[in-house]
């Protein structure tokens, strides 16, 4: 397997990075927009991103769907539901059956 080669980009905030793959996330602004607090903390940006996306941005919200339906999301892996699973059992919460 080759590896790519890294090319030079500037997002539209001006940030300026490398990047060998087709991802178009600004690694500077993807800093900027880590949350603070929540369950989307625990998350890798990808799984937070693919939360986001699909307009997840509460545990009430998480509850109405399946794991099933959240391993559909593009971004989202199996390691993220045991930390989801934890976040909804934490308030009483849990996915949809």
């Amino acid at each position: 397997m080759t590896e790519r080669a890294k090319t030079l980009r500037t997002c539209p905030k001006g940030h300026t990075y490398y990047k060998s793959s087709d991802c178009p996330t600004c690694p500077a602004c993807e800093q900027e927009r880590k949350p603070e607090a929540g369950f989307l903390l625990r998350l890798s940006a990808p799984a937070r991103r693919a939360l986001e996306a699909n307009g997840v941005t509460t545990l009430e919200k998480l509850a109405g769907l399946s794991e099933q339906e959240v391993l559909q999301f593009h971004g989202m892996g199996p390691s993220s539901l045991p930390k989801l699973r934890e976040a909804l059992h934490a308030k009483g919460f849990r996915f949809k059956s």
